[in-house]
């Protein structure tokens, strides 16, 4: 296993603080990738440009962007890269939910939609523009309201405006923010559960429709329903994200990863993790290494 280089940030927050905002202008981005223990809701306005890494999902960013990330073993991190505004304005908001606490409110029925939210934002979470415009007044005020508990208040009421979206898009791939595969059907669970088990192996249609009573063509559209992606797009990105995992945790080379991630041939290996991440795997390890520091 090769040195960490991921910056683990100590948050300003005491142990019996519950949150703490930064709002701030700036004209470029410096912090390193970074993880840490506690969630964050990132807001990003005059941003265009920016890049955004959050796990092995990396996008260029427009006018707004807003994220919730809460795993605590996530790295991200926000880079200049074609980024041209003079007035960056940025909201962190840092804070701590419960919920690993069964008895806590959080796990009350009127929390129900925050807490899903929480569970789907340990791979990142990247709200669409409606939904930001629909909080944008609460999180621009928020570093303004003096008495802690209506802050708190506040910030409750965006995680529930936020949580009511449908259109929220998961950013990290499972396999790279190390979190189970998640699904309201039972079916697909079983079978995502199958994949991630067995992922190096050769994993053919008929075995994997056979395990949940259905044909290969009603199981391929059932799949496909139900997770956006057919089965084979799945697959690969289950692959895709262990090696992704394994480019940025170990020193193992580039072929040593694809044969251990299941791929048969590292020109195919090469020529998926290209077209789904953007670069190359040893640019996608440089990368991830050139905007790391240990502390």
């Amino acid at each position: 296993m090769s040195e960490s280089h991921v910056l683990h940030e100590i948050t300003p927050l005491a142990d019996r603080d519950f949150m703490y905002v930064a709002d701030r202008h700036k004209k470029e981005f410096t912090y390193p990738i970074h993880c840490h223990e506690i969630f964050e809701l990132n807001f990003v306005e005059n941003g265009a440009g920016c890049r955004r890494t959050v796990g092995d999902s990396s996008e260029v960013i427009g006018q707004y962007d807003l994220v919730l990330i809460t795993s605590p073993d996530l790295e991200h991190v926000w880079e200049q890269h074609e980024c041209k505004s003079e007035d960056i304005h940025e909201v962190t908001v840092q804070f701590s939910l419960d919920f690993d606490n069964e008895h806590s409110i959080y796990h009350t029925n009127p929390f129900s939609s925050i807490y899903k939210m929480c569970l789907r934002a340990k791979k990142g979470l990247a709200f669409p523009l409606p939904a930001i415009m629909q909080v944008y007044p609460m999180i621009t005020r928020l570093s303004a309201i003096k008495d802690g508990f209506y802050a708190v208040i506040e910030l409750m009421t965006i995680l529930y405006e936020l949580s009511k979206q449908n259109d929220a898009r998961e950013l990290s791939s499972t396999a790279f923010a190390k979190v189970e595969a998640q699904s309201d059907s039972r079916r697909v669970l079983k079978v995502k559960h199958y994949i991630e088990n067995h992922y190096r192996e050769e994993l053919r249609l008929a075995l994997l429709s056979n395990m949940v009573g259905m044909t290969d063509s009603a199981f391929s559209r059932f799949f496909k329903q139900r997770t956006g992606k057919n089965l084979n797009e799945y697959i690969v990105d289950v692959r895709l994200g262990h090696a992704a995992r394994l480019l940025v945790d170990t020193t193992h080379t580039v072929s040593e990863i694809c044969y251990e991630t299941g791929f048969n041939t590292i020109c195919n290996f090469n020529r998926l993790f290209k077209k789904r991440k953007g670069c190359n795997p040893t640019e996608f390890r440089d990368k991830y290494h050139k905007t790391k520091i240990i502390v």
